[in-house]
């Protein structure tokens, strides 16, 4: 799987990563991977719940990780900040 199939959760509607989720499987993609970091995760969860219920019934969630990420700050000190993967396979 490359990258490009990647989706990365922010601060836009839901409904704009749905809408990318839709694009890639049907520009062929078998697998979608959406990221998210720390308050965008309860969206990134949204935004599979979405795909799989509503728009596309043939695709299914394959894997979910959580995980902690920790990030150096420019003071020296280390920030944790939760994170999840959760990858999307088309149904065959």
């Amino acid at each position: 799987m490359s990258q490009e199939n990647a989706i990365l959760i922010g601060k836009k509607p839901p409904m704009n990563y749905v809408l990318a989720c839709l694009t890639a499987f049907h520009e062929g993609a078998e697998e979608v991977v959406i990221k998210a970091r720390g308050r965008p995760i309860s969206t990134a969860v949204d935004v599979a719940e979405t795909v799989r219920r509503k728009f596309m019934p043939s695709a299914s969630i394959s894997e979910v990780t959580i995980g902690t990420e920790e990030i150096q700050l420019r003071e020296g000190g280390v920030k944790r900040t939760s994170s999840i993967t959760i990858k999307m396979r088309r149904k065959k």
